[in-house]
């Protein structure tokens, strides 16, 4: 047994690996820059968690997206894994232990964002790491052809010069062939193995379906198939608890899920939704990163997003385990017409983009010439409610000034308090005999958070209060007071969005966005979400306009809506009883199943091509599924 494949089993408990994954793995290992591009479910994490741990010294991991960030480091550290991830959310003090934690050889994986290591405190503590692999994740970002350009991305390759020995994989679930080109250009990958997996997935079928009552469509689907394991995605989290309320009253218990939820909540439905006791998960986008159930029937659009990559990721988190699993999408004329305008609203007119940064600087109190650096929490109603803005154009703007390289604009995500002792045992203890109201909390951390001298630990408040017998209130009191005193180190727990500013204030007359930031990414936006409308409206094969979009070749795929329709116009009752038989021939299946795989329209056809081989015995029927004999 290989390397790869002895730690793929200690770690992953796997005896074997995907697709392309253990030919990328070798590539990485030995030091090849590696480009793999893998449709959502083709295992992308483990393709350089491997290399990580095989090769020594820390891997650097580069995501722009938090929450994955925090449970791949999670997951690893649930693997006996030393890893820690550097944000926006963590003090200074906390990224510097964290720093030196990688620069001495105490973590095995790093992670951070494209803007965190351009800092000049990164780079400093970077240079003198031994590092064993450079990872970028999301790949497509560093593209101005991609659906979510992010300029700090363009720079990554500046950490070449100090490590230029040390491999980079590059990957993305979805990218056209102008990304990929940008992709090995932009980061100056050397003569790069490139692995792109087949986009085609036998077992999935791509639906639109054209609905008068979305509501009452999706119920009377989910009523049909009560006990299959789905997601439904929406764009908005007003729309995740509308729908979920609709549902509830409807009889139908769903998990939900979204940005905003704290950790208890998140984490319950999570739980819920794995072990199947919701099997429904209303979510917006934030949810599908890192999860990897694989017994997902079916994933739904109750709400489509405004491009393909977005759309053919969200799809892809059905049927991970092979087995027969359909996405549809539910849409009236309406959504586009409701998708469209929110399109038109990513990009405000520059002077009000400008005006922004402006109200937000004195918003906070910032001075030209100071901010660079900090975070800020900020409560967008007030906010705009202070300098009289409109709340969506203020929204958007900022994440306009995140594209310019301005600042970091981190959406509504709750965040746990963090603390450790900043001081050592002895004047620890000193403290504690004059002030003894903080005795029973300072044994409390003590006893639950081995380390805690050291490492920055989630501290859960209530949990705390009730061991302690006092309320949360008072609680947050003796911290503030072991904080006031040079005791503790605390992050305090917020679900505001945040800013960090990347660079000082500057005077108003050299606030500039770029070309390729606005103009350029609103005429690709637009050309986007045409494709999309595309996608919805025209009659064609779904699953082959999707493939085709990133460059691979593909046939008819016999399974969604309009090769339904075409198999209605022509399917005769001796194709029909072969059409069975190829199915039966992959697995047994149920009449609903069959049913669900040639079109509700045949439904008395397919009753009767049933009967006809059970009585010809060339079928037969047991325990709800029918056998090919």
């Amino acid at each position: 047994m290989n390397e790869s494949l002895k730690l793929l089993k200690k770690y992953w408990g796997f005896e074997s690996f995907r697709s392309l994954q253990s030919d990328i793995i070798d590539s990485v290992i030995y030091g090849k820059d590696t480009l793999a591009i893998l449709p959502t479910g083709g295992g992308k994490s483990i393709c350089f968690q491997i290399p990580g741990i095989a090769r020594e010294g820390v891997c650097l991991v580069i995501s722009p997206l938090i929450a994955l960030m925090h449970d791949q480091v999670e997951q690893l550290e649930k693997k006996g894994i030393r890893a820690k991830a550097i944000t926006s959310m963590m003090s200074y003090r906390e990224i510097d232990i964290s720093l030196d934690n990688a620069k001495f050889g105490g973590l095995d994986f790093l992670y951070t964002s494209p803007e965190r290591v351009q800092s000049k405190l990164f780079i400093e503590r970077f240079k003198q790491m031994n590092v064993s692999l450079i990872v970028v994740d999301e790949a497509h970002c560093i593209s101005e052809w991609g659906h979510d350009f992010r300029p700090y991305y363009k720079k990554i390759s500046l950490l070449r010069q100090y490590h230029p020995e040390v491999p980079i994989i590059a990957l993305t679930a979805t990218a056209t062939k102008e990304v990929k080109q940008d992709i090995i250009k932009q980061l100056e990958l050397k003569n790069p193995s490139v692995f792109e997996g087949d986009f085609h997935r036998e077992n999935l079928s791509y639906e639109v379906c054209p609905v008068e009552n979305k509501e009452d469509a999706l119920f009377k689907w989910i009523e049909k198939f009560p006990d299959f394991c789905g997601v439904i995605y929406c764009q908005t989290r007003k729309s995740v608890k509308e729908l979920a309320n609709y549902l509830l009253l409807r009889g139908v218990n769903s998990g939900i899920y979204h940005g905003g939820l704290d950790a208890k909540t998140r984490d319950l439905m999570m739980s819920n939704w794995i072990e199947n006791k919701t099997p429904i998960m209303i979510a917006t986008n934030a949810f599908g990163m890192g999860i990897d159930k694989p017994d997902v029937r079916y994933v739904i659009h109750y709400e489509f997003p405004s491009n393909i990559e977005a759309y053919f990721q969200e799809a892809g988190r059905a049927g991970r385990d092979g087995k027969e699993s359909r996405t549809l999408v539910l849409f009236q004329q309406k959504d586009i017409e409701k998708q469209q305008k929110l399109v038109d609203q990513q990009f405000p007119p520059i002077e009000i983009v400008k005006s922004t940064y402006r109200a937000l600087c004195n918003y906070l109190h910032l001075a030209i010439g100071s901010g660079e650096g900090e975070t800020f929490p900020i409560q967008l109603n007030e906010f705009c409610n202070s300098f009289r803005l409109e709340l969506i154009p203020t929204f958007q703007s900022l994440k306009i000034l995140e594209m310019n390289g301005d600042l970091l604009f981190t959406e509504s995500i709750f965040t746990p308090t963090r603390l450790k002792f900043a001081v050592g045992n002895t004047t620890l203890y000193s403290f504690q005999i004059k002030h003894d109201r903080t005795l029973k909390l300072i044994s409390l951390l003590s006893r639950n958070y081995p380390g805690i001298f050291e490492y920055y630990f989630n501290v859960d408040e209530e949990f705390l209060a009730s061991k302690l017998g006092v309320s949360v209130t008072e609680l947050v009191k003796q911290f503030q007071f072991l904080e006031e005193n040079g005791i503790i180190d605390i992050s305090w727990k917020t679900d505001l969005p945040k800013v960090t500013f990347l660079h000082e204030r500057l005077p108003d007359d050299y606030m500039r966005l770029s070309d390729e930031v606005y103009y350029d990414r609103k005429y690709r936006a637009y050309d986007r979400w045409q494709e999309m409308v595309n996608y919805l409206t025209r009659s064609h094969c779904r699953e082959k306009f999707l493939i085709e979009y990133f460059g691979q070749k593909a046939k008819l795929c016999g399974k969604c809506d309009y090769c339904k329709g075409l198999k209605k116009e022509m399917l005769t009752l001796h194709k029909l009883q072969n059409l069975i038989l190829s199915e039966l021939k992959i697995t047994p299946k149920s009449f609903d199943l069959l049913l669900n795989i040639i079109g509700d329209a045949y439904k008395v056809d397919v009753k009767k091509a049933l009967q006809m081989l059970v009585v010809e015995e060339v079928i037969t029927y047991n325990d709800g599924l029918y056998f090919i004999k």
